[in-house]
């Protein structure tokens, strides 16, 4: 029997209300921490990742809750230690939950390392941002995510159309897909005189939105893997901690990816 057209609206906007309250209370306490740095910024940083690992182990394995309880824990002692360090190789020690869980999960444990190693290079690359670039600099990065998200969600449920990768992420479409780089554009163009980077920030906030939107397909396809709606339910309308940060760690690996080579400088 077909669906009653005049329900589908509705039903479609059904979740924006929740979505809109949780994030609002996320970006006031992200903000916050944001504008302090330092030690606080880094320690809900560390509180971030140790729940995303916690999720990533549940997803794999959802009846070990004490592994996934004690990899938390181990994760974020790792990253604290790691951001406390003074020697670059002490890196390596993020490599100790990756290996510990691998261990402790046999069958898919490549899954949880390669989650796990991720997730942790994302933490860690968005302390340094905010310590060695400044506040300015992880706003950009914020925003560029955040436009991604909001003009993707918004263009993807007004005009539909092909999906971008439907058997990996059946809900993205190729119009929010684009939506999403032109809003990433604009944050670019906004962020040339603020950050002193020129007009080539503005191809690279492009190609940050697109990096954010492989960390959410990314996600997608380890709970299609392990057939997972969401990460947990921790945070009404989103689901949980790494379906909300998806996007940013993807953000985070490329732009850490880009000092490589050696930009912003």
């Amino acid at each position: 029997m077909p669906a009653d057209p005049g329900t589908a609206p509705t039903a479609k906007w059904s979740d924006l209300s929740t979505r809109i309250t949780s994030a609002v209370v996320m970006i006031l306490v992200g903000a916050g921490e944001i504008l302090l740095g330092g030690i606080w910024f880094q320690m809900l940083v560390v509180f971030v990742v140790a729940v995303i690992v916690w999720e990533v182990a549940r997803m794999i394995h959802p009846r070990s809750e004490v592994s996934s309880m004690l990899l938390a824990a181990l994760a974020a002692s790792v990253l604290s230690g790691v951001l406390g360090a003074e020697n670059d190789w002490q890196m390596f020690l993020l490599l100790v939950v990756p290996l510990v869980g691998a261990a402790s999960f046999p069958r898919s444990g490549w899954h949880f390392a390669a989650f796990a190693l991720y997730v942790q290079i994302g933490g860690w690359a968005l302390v340094q941002f905010r310590n060695d670039h400044g506040l300015v600099f992880v706003l950009w990065l914020l925003a560029v995510v955040i436009a991604t998200d909001i003009l993707g969600y918004f263009a993807g449920r007004i005009f539909g159309g092909p999906k971008f990768w439907p058997r990996v992420s059946p809900k993205k479409t190729w119009s929010g897909t684009g939506a999403g780089w032109i809003g990433a554009a604009l944050v670019g163009w906004g962020f040339v005189a603020p950050l002193g980077l020129g007009w080539g920030l503005v191809p690279i906030s492009i190609a940050v939105s697109l990096a954010s939107q492989m960390g959410d397909i990314a996600e997608s396809a380890l709970k299609r893997r392990y057939g997972a709606k969401d990460s947990s339910s921790l945070i009404p309308g989103h689901g949980g901690v790494f379906d909300r940060f998806d996007a940013l760690l993807g953000a985070c690996v490329f732009v850490i990816a880009l000092r490589l080579v050696g930009w912003p400088g």
